[in-house]
């Protein structure tokens, strides 16, 4: 039996707020949701040394394995589950647990990219885009990278000048002509409510819908 999700798209450059706005609109319906961070599906470099690895661009399309998160996706909107994979940001490559993820009533998948794709942008309900300052942007990047990741001052803004901007200006801004939805960061409490309430009018609705499935089958 295949379960319906309500899937949601939530793009924007780094530093954005996507991740703050995926758990705002989304907090109220607990375990009802699932979320996939777009940053888990990077391309394994395990076979480059760390030096190559640290100077990949992981901004650009091609560092993303697409056909996988096409599967995985395609998997969780058939009712089954999958084995994420996760990413370990201070040594660039992909770590050897995997998450079990079930399917739920709502999907968000959560990235730079994540209107990027045709393929996935069609397997999306909603499609969202936060649009930041880019000065606001670059100083979470930096927050983020250097207190979260562990990384140099100076290898954060070398990567931010040579990759992040342009990769932004040539391949992530342009999605957001896909958007349903383009939410101003700092000025989207609005936004962020009225998404809220329709996360959860979904939520209700697929569990009403998953109701009347078990006792059809009850009937039987």
């Amino acid at each position: 039996m295949t379960i319906p999700s309500f899937v949601i798209g939530i793009a924007g450059g780094t530093g954005a707020g996507k991740t703050t706005v995926a758990h705002e609109i989304t907090d109220e319906v607990g375990e009802s949701v699932t979320l996939i961070p777009l940053d888990n599906y990077y391309e394994d470099l395990s076979h480059l040394d760390f030096e190559e690895r640290a100077k990949a661009n992981y901004d650009h399309p091609s560092a993303f394995e697409w056909d996988l998160l096409r599967d995985h996706m395609d998997t969780l909107l058939s009712g089954q589950s999958v084995e994420m994979p996760q990413y370990d940001f201070e040594q660039h490559v992909r770590k050897e647990e995997r998450i079990t993820v079930e399917p739920t009533d709502v999907i968000v998948l959560e990235g730079i990219l994540a209107l990027y794709d045709e393929d996935v942008n069609e397997m999306l309900d909603l499609h969202i885009y936060v649009e930041t300052d880019a000065d606001v942007r670059i100083l979470r990047r930096i927050e983020r990278d250097v207190v979260e990741r562990g990384r140099e001052l100076e290898g954060v803004m070398d990567q931010y000048l040579s990759t992040v901007k342009p990769m932004h200006e040539q391949f992530i801004e342009p999605t957001k002509k896909h958007a349903d939805i383009i939410i101003p960061e700092g000025a989207n409490s609005v936004a962020v409510n009225l998404l809220e309430e329709k996360v959860q009018a979904e939520s209700s609705e697929m569990a009403a819908w998953a109701a009347r499935e078990d006792a059809r089958y009850e009937r039987q």
